[in-house]
């Protein structure tokens, strides 16, 4: 057995036999009597929740800070680790703006707009530089008062990372642990044993799950989380990635990125930016700032979900993944890694160690485009990645891959066979557009008619021929959304 250290607002805490599935918002509101963080939703959708986590980073042991729904995540995941909560910030100047610009109606969500935003005045993850609309993507007010609340982050300080709480620094590099967490929890309701391990290095994580093949692995939890938040589903064993200073690495070289299993979407960012533009444009729409700093890419791309946003641009980008089981390794395209609905090319004791991505070569073009409904946090209908090279007026090669038409993200070979070789006119984008049907059979859901699905899809290509590479929604509303969120 092993015990959870942490500092909730500068205080140390231990938690001597915590339940490893047992969330952090759960503990603050039923036995730290922290009730100033709500439960909206329980799966991090609406922000009620959020609180900031600060951890130390790099060789230099900066301390850095992200904002997080505390819904989503587990105790373990604290383990050395600072958490601020609204109750650690009375009377800050986030909280004095609220008050002067009447940001607060009912008050449920206004904790959580505070800690986001007490988060860019620290300079957290995902915000330096970053508009306050965006910061804000991850919290929902029900009273629809966005107008006094976007006014209000405006006059809040915005901070940069360099800021640090030497105070808090230097408390975490004193509780730092030295071996690896090791949690056994006792469920006498359920008649279960839970574990949990917080593995320090790959090679450990590789020998845990040689094992435990049954174990689940955890980097951010924001889709275990909702297993057992939503689900109520008991998960015997977990091993966490956090630990792992190996998988945490950005590989940035002349050939492509490497992104290893534990780095987050906000710590990739402007690495993918740099990559192609319409990479970061993407991962500025996916989800909110509190999801993208606790969920991985190599965990999106392991859950093989038919609607995670990178897989297709990622194929049509040739990406490869790297796999290990134990110390064995292998390499595949990122393409076959999805056999069919829920069906991945893993092995149990197998794990995502990193996927590669190449760098576009000069002359290839590369178009990304999401369509959903809202333009913030939202689940995609269909989101599309291109990428051509034309010269001298001819599609020399072509890779286009979709998410949200078929049960995995997949290519678009007939589409892809009817643009290579011919020329870059009309025709030949209205036949690749026909081929579409015999690529794709999708379904009719929540969020789109398959007959909708085709249509858009085919409607994204015509607008790479057009021109028209601005977004996915109209451009009206894209202007309306604008005014909205810059005043």
């Amino acid at each position: 057995m092993s015990a959870l250290h942490f500092l909730l607002n500068g205080q140390p805490v231990t938690l001597a036999d915590p339940d490893p599935t047992g969330t952090l918002l759960d503990w603050l509101r039923y036995q730290a009597r922290a009730t100033g963080s709500k439960e909206g939703c329980a799966e991090g959708d609406c922000g009620a929740c959020t609180v900031l986590v600060g951890e130390l980073t790099g060789p230099d042991d900066a301390l850095v800070w992200r904002a997080v729904n505390g819904c989503i995540q587990f105790l373990p995941m604290l383990d050395g680790r600072a958490v601020l909560t609204v109750e650690g910030v009375k009377d800050s100047p986030v909280q004095r703006a609220m008050v002067a610009c009447h940001g607060s109606q009912c008050g449920f969500c206004t904790p959580g707009f505070v800690m986001s935003l007490q988060g860019r005045a620290m300079g957290a993850l995902g915000t330096v530089g970053a508009d306050v609309g965006d910061v804000l993507a991850g919290n929902l007010c029900r009273c629809t008062g966005y107008g006094p609340i976007l006014e209000a982050g405006r006059r809040c300080p915005s901070g940069t990372a360099a800021t640090q709480d030497e105070a808090t620094r230097q408390a975490l590099i004193a509780m730092r642990r030295e071996t690896s967490l090791a949690l056994s929890h006792e469920d006498h309701l359920a008649s279960q044993t839970r574990r949990a391990f917080s593995p320090r290095s790959s090679d450990e994580l590789a020998a845990l799950l040689l094992a435990h093949p049954g174990a689940r692995l955890v980097a951010g939890a924001t889709d275990v989380g909702l297993w057992v938040t939503k689900q109520h589903r008991d998960i015997e064993t977990l091993i966490f990635l956090g630990e792992c200073a190996d998988l945490r690495a950005i590989k940035d070289t002349d050939d492509g990125l490497r992104l290893y299993a534990g780095v987050r979407y906000n710590e990739a960012h402007a690495a993918l930016a740099r990559l192609s533009p319409d990479l970061g444009e993407l991962m500025r729409r996916i989800a909110g700032t509190q999801v993208r700093n606790a969920g991985t890419i190599c965990g999106n791309i392991a859950n093989g979900s038919p609607i995670g946003d990178m897989p297709p641009a990622l194929i049509a980008m040739d990406a490869r993944l790297t796999l290990r089981r134990g110390d064995e390794r292998r390499e595949i395209a990122l393409e076959d890694f999805f056999i069919a609905y829920g069906q991945q090319d893993r092995a149990p004791d197998e794990f995502v160690e990193s996927v590669f991505i190449p760098r576009p070569a000069a002359d290839t073009q590369i178009h990304i485009a999401k369509l959903s409904k809202r333009f913030d946090s939202d689940i995609s209908a269909v989101c599309g990645g291109f990428a051509l090279t034309i010269a001298d007026g001819m599609v020399q090669q072509a890779r286009i891959a979709f998410g949200g038409m078929a049960g995995t993200p997949q290519r678009a070979s007939h589409c892809e066979a009817a643009l290579t070789g011919n020329s870059w006119n009309a025709a030949t984008i209205e036949a690749a557009c026909a081929a579409l049907a015999h690529d794709y059979a999708p379904l009719s859901d929540m969020r789109g008619s398959a007959a909708y699905r085709l249509e858009a899809a085919a409607n994204l290509l015509r607008r790479i021929f057009s021109g028209q590479t601005r977004g996915v929604l109209d451009t009206a509303l894209l202007d309306t959304w604008s005014e909205l969120r810059h005043g």
